[in-house]
Parts: structure tokens; sequence; C-alpha cells
């Protein structure tokens, strides 16, 4: 490693706290040498940041757009593109290859740098900032990993599940042959458990050393581990990624006659969720914690409200109101909910809209709906904007909000409104910006992870050896939207004597409560549900609303899983594709 230039370009921590490590600035370039003076230890640690800079975020890429939850009006959307059939191995948007195995490079050099590192004079607290890195760098390895898997894992040519080349060890030899898909999950299982290990449940100053760290100081403790590195891989955010991975891994696209079962997929949630006190442990804004202001407004740095896990750090802008609200209040209107997904709401009693008892009218669709519908989706004759300006999406509307009006107008008849402060102003003369951040894991949902696990493995009522069930869980997600308050929620209540009926419950509630926030399009395919589901959505004209057709989806069977990238399998012989692609 000596000889080898590692280029740091452009380098941003978007963490908060750790000013012991990032100060005086990260050079651009360095050579690795084999010591580090006591003063030098931030440069180690910058390669590191390489690896928290390419965390994907699901929420704000929108890939909803290739689903039936939603179209886009920008005609160059990379998801749209994958939506009219021109998914392939040379163009996927979807594509985690380079950018993961990229920063599992980095995390590969600072694990192999950590042991020559003098962080600090204390050798006690240099001792601890190593655990902690090295806890950090695993953690980040494993969710990169995840990552690959979830893009790019499948049954491969050869007919095995697969997942993706292993890399331990700072990489020199690039033709590695695929793992198989069980091979990952116990690659990640092991670098999480060993980051669970070294690191803190949470980075806040204690008055009490935890025991796994030995015999150190409070003050030595909370130099490595205190409250300044907030927002840092912790070992809560590594039992949340192993809830995560172990779902994808029971799920039906995945299931092998390996170690991955629903039940340990439950009680990996379970454990996370128990630490927050189970069921009570849900955030009552949990519907809105993109608009609560007051709560934004009071955020500390790397501190979380209740609903959140992990997240990046927050800005000040209005990058997405003026992607999203409607024309009339100078947005572009890019991101259309659909009909189907507007369907998918249930009525205030909780019944779906095709049942006979639900009550629900076809020439008055939005009353007595499930109020998170007017939450997440502007209807025609909702407001939006600073001054609650109504919008009408009619298609005979005289405002450029009218369906198919202008480039920017709606083509499904709605337009987005979860993850949109209405509080922004995008008028030129008097525009202004609000705080926003993007989590990188909510705990709706690892509710809903043990939701769909503990129904798949004991039932809707079973237990299994937690305190709470599927059905209790959905209860609570139910009542916290307000749906089915007046009747004790009978459908729920129906649905709990089958587990299919649950299943179908649970997969409608994730969609409910995690829309616009990247879950439908990976959810699809690991359910190995219908891809093909056209788009719709409503004309209204005289005040007469009519389903229309707006955009066909169009889905080989093999694209539950996505492909190797086109480029590695020309360069590298060893690597197998997915069955289907090129």
């Amino acid at each position: 490693m000596n000889k080898v230039i590692v280029m740091l370009m452009g380098v941003v921590f978007i963490l908060s706290g750790c000013k012991d490590l990032i100060d005086p600035a990260i050079e651009n370039n360095r050579q690795l040498e084999t010591e580090y003076p006591a003063n030098d230890s931030r440069f180690p640690y910058g390669i590191l940041l390489n690896g928290y800079n390419r965390i994907p975020t699901n929420a704000w890429s929108f890939n909803d757009v290739a689903t039936d939850d939603a179209v886009t009006n920008d005609q160059t959307n990379g998801f749209l593109k994958i939506a009219q059939g021109q998914w392939t191995s040379t163009n996927n948007p979807l594509n985690q290859w380079s950018n993961s195995y990229a920063a599992i490079q980095y995390i590969n050099i600072t694990l192999a740098e950590i042991p020559k590192v003098k962080w600090t004079a204390d050798s006690i607290v240099s001792r601890l900032f190593a655990m902690r890195v090295r806890g950090e760098a695993l953690g980040l390895r494993g969710l990169f990993l995840y990552h690959l898997l979830q893009a790019h894992a499948g049954v491969g040519a050869n007919g095995q599940l697969l997942g993706v080349p292993i890399i331990t060890e700072t990489q020199t030899d690039f033709n590695k042959p695929r793992a198989t898909f069980e091979e990952c999950v116990k690659q990640i299982y092991s670098d999480l458990d060993t980051a669970i290990a070294l690191l803190p449940l949470d980075y806040e100053n204690q008055g009490i050393v935890p025991d796994k760290y030995g015999n150190v100081t409070v003050e030595q403790y909370n130099r490595a581990f205190g409250g300044a590195f907030r927002g840092l891989f912790t070992a809560r955010i590594a039992r949340a990624i192993k809830s995560k991975v172990a779902l994808l891994a029971a799920s039906p696209a995945y299931a092998t006659a390996g170690t991955n079962t629903w039940a340990t997929a439950a009680d990996l949630a379970a454990d996370l969720l128990d630490m927050k006190g189970g069921i009570g442990g849900l955030a009552a804004n949990g519907l809105n914690w993109y608009s609560t202001a007051s709560e934004i407004a009071g955020l500390a740095d790397g501190a979380n409200p209740p609903e959140i896990l992990w997240r990046n750090n927050y800005g000040d802008n209005r990058d997405l109101e003026q992607n999203n609200f409607p024309p009339t209040i100078y947005g572009n209107g890019r991101i259309n909910p659909t009909q189907n997904l507007v369907d998918a709401f249930p009525m205030l009693n909780g019944y779906p809209i095709g049942d006979p008892a639900s009550g629900y009218n076809a020439n008055d669709p939005y009353t007595n709906r499930d109020p998170r519908l007017k939450l997440f989706v502007l209807v025609n004759g909702g407001t939006a904007g600073p001054s609650n300006t109504v919008i009408n999406t009619a298609a005979d509307g005289t405002t450029n909000d009218a369906l198919n009006k202008v480039g920017t107008s709606t083509r499904t008849g709605y337009y987005l409104r979860k993850l949109l402060r209405q509080d922004v102003n995008l008028n030129p003369t008097s525009a202004n910006n609000q705080r926003h951040y993007k989590p990188h894991i909510r705990y709706t949902e690892i509710f809903l992870n043990y939701a769909e696990a503990a129904n798949e493995a004991w039932g809707p009522t079973g237990t299994g050896e937690n305190a709470y069930s599927a059905y209790d869980v959905i209860k609570a997600i139910r009542k916290r939207a307000g749906i089915g308050l007046t009747n004790g929620d009978a459908y729920l209540e129906a649905a709990k004597g089958s587990q299919d009926a649950m299943r179908t419950l649970i997969r409608n509630e994730r969609r409910l409560e995690l829309c616009f926030e990247g879950f439908r399009f990976w959810d699809l395919r690991r359910w190995k549900a219908p891809l093909n589901e056209a788009a719709k959505g409503v004309s209204i004209v005289g005040g007469t609303p009519t389903v229309i057709p707006v955009e066909d989806r169009v889905f080989q069977n093999y694209m539950i899983y996505g492909p190797i990238p086109y480029s590695e399998k020309l360069k590298y012989n060893a690597l197998v594709q997915n069955a289907g692609w090129q």
C-alpha cells in the first residue's frame, strides 16, 4: 500500500459532529504511509468519509415512477425509461455496482490503515477511536453489500441464486466470481455483528462506561463515543440494516433452503423495536415527520426525532418543492401519483374502496377517505403552498394545473404532496427556503418489516418469542392514521383470521406508509408481484371523474432481478450474468 496514491476528490463531510477527526481540513492528494503521527490521523479517516458520502438515499430518488404508484412529466427521467421497456444492462439507473464497490474499496483501505494510526496521544482513547472507526467501516461495508444485493443479486444463467463478489481486502484482482446469495448475507451479518460489538448503541455523552469497553474513564469514553459524533454509524443502525437484509433474504424472490427465514427477519426487527418500547414506540407524528416545522427547526446536529432512526444532515433549500409543486405556485409538477395508488387508500372506516361495506362513491371519490390520501397526494380541489392555494387538476380546468395543460402539468390528475413543505414560497418576488433532511431509515419501516415477517412466520396473531403480533403492529399503524376509529376497524378484525388476507393488508399498508420513499420498486420485485400494471389517472370534466389510461409498464419476468453491468461482464469473465440479461 506504500505506493498507492489515493485521490480524495471533493470530500464533503455531510454528517454532523466529529470535529476532533476532521479539523484541519483533509488534504486532497496524499500518499498512504506506514505510520501516521498523532496530528495526522485525520487523513485516514478522510478515506472512510468517501464511504459515508456514497450512501444511497432511497427517498428523493423517486423510482416510484417505474411502478404503478407514479408517473413523471419529465420525459428524460431514467426510471420512466425503465418503465417503458428500455431497461438494459448498459442502461440501468438502478446500478449500484460502481458506487458501492468504490465505497467498499475506500472502506477496505481504511480497515488496513487503522492499526498504523495513532489517533490521539492518550493511548486508551486512541484504542477507543480505533474500535469506533473499525466498527463504522465494517458497518458501512455491510450496508453497501446490502445495496449491491438489492440491485444485482438474482438467479444466474447457471440457475443458481447468486449474490455479488465479496471483497474484504483492498482490491487488486478485480476478476472475482459472484458468491452465492446466502454467502453474501452471511458476510453482511458478520460485518454488522462486529460493528455492533465495537460501537455504542448511540453516540451520547455517558455517565457510566459500558462494560464492553473495559477499564476506561467516562471522559475517555466520551471523547471517542460521545454526543459530538451523532450521525455516524452506530450499533443501532447496524441492527436496523440487519432487519432490512433479513427481510430481503426471506422474501419469495430470494428465499432458499438456507438460514434466511421469516422468523429470523421478525426477531431482528423486534430486537430493535423493543429498544424503543415495542408498539408504544410508534411515533405519533410518523406520518408528517417531513413537515413538522417546530420539530425540524429544533433538531440539534445529528439528533433524531422519534420517527427517525438515521438521517443525513439537514439543509435549507426548496429543491423538492421547485420540482413538485403545481405550476400555478411556480413548481414543475414532476411526480404525479397514479389513480392506482389513490385507489389503494381505504375509506375512513377501514374498508377498501371495492368492498361493498366501504360506502365509496365513485362520483365523490375523496370524501370520507383514509386521511393519509390528502396528506400524501394533492387531489383536485386540494390546497398547496404557503397561501393554501386551491389547485384545480380537472381536464376542463383553466389554469396550468389542469390535466395535461402544459409540460409541467399533471399527467394523472394528481400532484405529489408527501415530503413537501407547504411553507416554502416559490414566488420569485418572495421566495424562501425551509429546512429539510433525508432519512436513511425510519422506524415505521422497521415496524412494517416486523409485521410482514411475523405474519409469514406465525400468522396474523402469532408472536413467536416476541410480545406483539403482525396484527398488533398494523392495528397501531392504522389507528395512528385515523382508520376505523368509529367501527373498531372491522376490516382489520376480519383480516386477522387469515394469513393471506393479512398479507394483502400488510403489503398495502407498506405501500401507503412508505410511498414516494423508494420502496415500492424493490418490494414488488422481492415479492415476485406483477410488475406490468399500467399506470392510470383521472380526467374530471364537468365535475365527473373518469379513470383514464396514462402509461404502460413494460417488464419481462426475469426483471425481478437487476442485471450485472454489461461493462463489468465484458471486462471480467469470472462474472455470471443474471438469467435473461445480456
